[in-house]
């Protein structure tokens, strides 16, 4: 599908033998950044949904334009297509793209964080799929770094250092050949005057208009050809093929930033205010009654931890992120420099305690990728509860709620085991084999034996109701 009249773009060129659509909708979001961030961030969810066609196109489980971004992705998912950071980049630029149609809520810092997202998906898909999108991928494929847009007219301060050190990491990067030119092009479009760039904003608009038009009325046809293709082929070939961009996606080279969004995600999915820059200590942000909010960069004796996680005033969880390919278990190590470190700095408050030498209840450590087994050290959301030294790091699949961290919170396992040590059993008519289950919980959990009667093999009795951070006992019989 690719055209000869297709807009240059910084980041997106590679992907014309694809589909010069894409290429249209990136270069019109780089574009649109310095002016409209608005703008800027519909053209990526529209390039999210437009390349999530070609993949599905591509495995044979394309439907129709009718169906929704959310149905495709889940059926992408299902078919083992898409790798977990890749189905976050997918959602991170529906969710952007949806904020900015819907609720007019569009910054700079978002639509530079969704194109540089966008060009990560961009790369899996050529990776995966390769030309055309077929033909095993393009697997050793590098497009170069990553191009900065042009300054918006305001920028923030964390903006600005973004931008600085994307352009700093471009200096110093070796361009390939590729990558050069765009680069050059990109340099050159910033050196214009006002009054040519506004003339060839002006054209290139006219170019992208006419471009999609008629790319749209090609891309149905396109992709039930590319359909076609996929149902006539041996179904091992597919599976190979969904199995290829899988693994594509878990090689994804994410710097700290884009990991810090994904995370930013993955928190708010679970019920936390969060916003790597705008919800940060530099930035203002403090803990507030009523609601839950996860601050970055929160300052700490030992240095500002990534997040810590706030409940009302209540610090509950502190975090440290790391990029993807860190080491997530000795990140933990971290995090528990950082409660030790804390201190009241702004209101707060703290959960009780401390418990040792630990300030803070609860200790995560992450790189935004959900955990995998083949990849124990490197994946997952790792998580301590501090408050007992026989604790161990362990990992979640997903992260604790506000309302979950405070119910753990108020599970006090010392007690509950004093508690089962001295509690009376001479009412519980029990079996033998009951006696002997309850010894073997007691056992594992360091509590002396004591003597139960047990009833005849007629008679029923029932177990009390008991529980720790690791065991839950509730019986009848």
């Amino acid at each position: 599908m690719g055209t000869s009249r297709s807009p240059s773009s910084a980041n997106f060129a590679f992907l014309q033998p694809h589909d010069g659509l894409l290429v249209a909708l990136g270069a019109q979001a780089e574009r649109y950044f310095a002016d409209d961030p608005s703008t800027s961030l519909i053209k990526l969810r529209q390039f999210g949904e437009v390349l999530a066609r070609h993949v599905a196109a591509s495995v044979g489980v394309y439907t129709s334009p009718e169906e929704s971004q959310l149905e495709l992705l889940h059926r992408l998912r299902d078919a083992g297509v898409l790798a977990p950071e890749v189905r976050s980049i997918f959602h991170e630029l529906r969710r952007l793209g949806s904020a900015a149609a819907h609720d007019a809520r569009a910054t700079h810092t978002d639509a530079l964080a969704a194109l540089r997202l966008a060009r990560q998906l961009g790369v899996w898909f050529h990776r995966s799929f390769g030309v055309g999108g077929r033909g095993g991928g393009a697997k050793g494929f590098s497009p170069g770094p990553f191009i900065p847009p042009a300054d918006p007219a305001e920028e923030s301060r964390a903006l600005a250092a973004e931008l600085e050190r994307l352009r700093a990491e471009l200096a110093t990067a070796h361009l390939t050949a590729e990558a050069a030119p765009t680069a050059a092009d990109e340099e050159a479009r910033r050196r214009l005057t006002i009054e040519e760039r506004a003339h060839k904003d002006a054209e290139e608009r006219a170019i992208w208009q006419s471009l999609a038009e008629e790319a749209e009325q090609k891309l149905t046809a396109a992709l039930q050809t590319t359909q076609a293709q996929a149902a006539a082929a041996p179904a091992g070939q597919i599976l190979q093929l969904a199995a290829q961009a899988n693994e594509a996606g878990l090689h994804l080279d994410l710097d700290e930033a884009e990991t810090r969004r994904l995370i930013d995600g993955q928190l708010r999915l679970a019920g936390w205010e969060v916003d790597t820059v705008n919800l940060s200590w530099a930035a203002g942000a403090r803990p507030q009654k009523g609601r839950h909010l996860a601050i970055a960069e929160w300052p700490t004796d030992n240095g500002p931890a990534d997040y810590v996680l706030f409940s009302g005033l209540d610090a509950l969880a502190a975090v440290e992120a790391k990029r993807k390919r860190k080491d997530v278990v000795a990140a933990i190590q971290q995090a528990k420099r950082y409660s030790e470190g804390y201190t009241v700095r702004a209101g707060e408050s703290l959960p009780g305690g401390p418990w040792s030498t630990y300030r803070v209840p609860f200790l995560f450590a992450t790189n935004g990728r959900p955990y995998l087994k083949q990849l124990e050290q490197k994946s997952g959301i790792w998580f301590l509860d501090a408050r007992r030294k026989t604790n161990h790091a362990r990992p979640l699949p997903e992260w604790y709620t506000p309302a979950g961290l405070r119910d753990l919170l108020r599970q006090d396992v010392d007690d509950a085991e004093t508690r089962l040590r001295i509690e009376p059993t001479d009412y519980l008519e029990l079996r033998d084999y009951q006696v002997a289950a309850i010894k073997a919980v007691e056992r594992s959990l360091g509590v002396p034996s004591r003597p139960r009667r047990a009833t005849s093999p007629r008679r029923r009795g029932t177990c009390q109701r008991f529980e720790t951070a690791d065991f839950r006992i509730h019986c009848s019989f």
